[in-house]
């Protein structure tokens, strides 16, 4: 891949991940920090423009050097991610989910949610 078409991906990725972040911003269920995170990792790859504005952002500027100064994350949004963790595992237990599937995703989930609660927060 050329570095122009490389550059082109980071900075596609980086404006989606802005507006998943936005939609998260107004609708409670999708999380707003990790495409926040996402969107300034590929941002400072594709876009150094864009990266800037993110870090400067009001709203967004925060949670990126909370996260790379000291790798913080919103304690509401651990909780939000740990019930939404909860809630996705509960739907394939519902419908009836084969039990390799269950177990694999809820060990998957299990890891995530001890990484989540074991960052600090703020």
């Amino acid at each position: 891949m050329n570095s122009l078409s490389g550059r082109t991906g980071f900075r596609i990725l980086a404006y989606t991940s802005i507006a998943l972040a936005g939609i998260g911003i107004v609708l409670p269920l999708l999380p707003t920090t990790p495409f926040v995170l996402l969107a300034a990792w590929s941002a400072s790859k594709g876009s150094p423009a864009c990266a800037a504005w993110l870090e400067n952002h009001q709203t967004f500027g925060p949670a990126i050097e909370n996260w790379r100064s000291r790798r913080a994350i919103p304690a509401k949004g651990k909780w939000l991610a740990c019930l939404m963790l909860c809630v996705s595992w509960s739907v394939l237990l519902i419908s009836g989910a084969a039990p390799v599937v269950l177990l694999a995703t809820g060990l998957m989930f299990l890891g995530l949610a001890c990484y989540l609660l074991t960052r600090a927060s703020y």
